[in-house]
C-alpha cells in the first residue's frame, strides 16, 4: 500500500512540476502552452498518444476558459483523475498569476523599460515558431489517414479563420457536427 501511495505522490508531483515550468516558462498563449504540452506527455514521457492528445486539444478548445488551462485539466485527468486535473490546473495557473501580481505592481517600470520591450519584440519570433510547428504537427496527424474528408475540413476550417475571419466557435461546431456524422456514417457502412 505504501508503494501505490509512493507511486501516485510521484505521479502528481510530476504532472504538478512539468505544468509548472511549462507555465512559467512558455510566452505566446495556448498554442504555444499546448505545444509544450504535446511535446512532453506524447513524445517525452508517452503518457498519452498523439491522437488522444488531438482529442484533448479539440475538446479544451471548445471549453470556456483558457485554452492552455484547460488543455491542461484535461491531461491532468486522463493521467490520474479529478486529483491530477486538480494538480494540473494548478501548476499552469500559479505562474501567471504570480508574474502579474510582479508586474501589476511595478506596471510603470515595465511599461518604460526598453529592455523589456526589446526582450518582448524578440519573444513574438520564437512563439510564431512554435506555433507554426504545432500547425504542423496537428495538420501531420489529421492527413497522416489520408481521408478526404479529413483534408476538406482541415482546408475549409483554415480558410473559414483565415480569410473569412469566421468564429472559431463556430469553426469548431461545423467540424465536430460534420466529424460526428462522418463517424456515424463510417460505423453504419462498416457493420452492414
Amino acid at each position: 500500500m505504501e508503494v501505490k501511495k509512493i507511486e501516485t505522490d510521484h505521479l502528481l508531483w510530476k504532472l504538478f512540476s512539468t505544468c509548472f515550468v511549462i507555465s512559467a516558462c512558455t510566452f505566446g498563449g495556448g498554442l504555444v502552452i499546448m505545444s509544450m504540452l504535446q511535446k512532453k506527455f506524447v513524445e517525452e514521457l508517452k503518457w498519452i498518444d498523439q491522437d488522444e492528445m488531438m482529442d484533448l486539444i479539440a475538446i479544451a478548445q471548445s471549453c470556456p476558459g483558457v485554452m492552455a488551462v484547460n488543455t491542461s485539466i484535461i491531461i491532468g485527468y486522463r493521467v490520474a483523475g479529478p486529483l491530477g486535473a486538480i494538480i494540473t490546473m494548478l501548476g499552469t495557473v500559479t505562474p501567471p498569476m504570480v508574474i502579474l501580481s510582479v508586474i501589476s505592481v511595478f506596471y510603470k517600470q515595465f511599461r518604460e523599460n526598453d529592455v523589456v520591450a526589446l526582450l518582448l519584440k524578440g519573444m513574438q519570433a520564437g512563439v510564431a515558431a512554435v506555433m507554426i510547428h504545432m500547425t504542423y504537427t496537428m495538420s501531420a496527424n489529421v492527413l497522416k489517414d489520408k481521408k478526404l474528408s479529413a483534408l476538406i475540413m482541415l482546408i475549409g476550417a483554415a480558410v473559414a479563420a483565415v480569410f473569412l475571419n469566421v468564429d472559431i466557435i463556430v469553426i469548431l461546431l461545423v467540424c465536430g457536427v460534420v466529424g460526428g456524422f462522418l463517424a456515424f456514417y463510417e460505423s453504419r457502412t462498416e457493420q452492414k
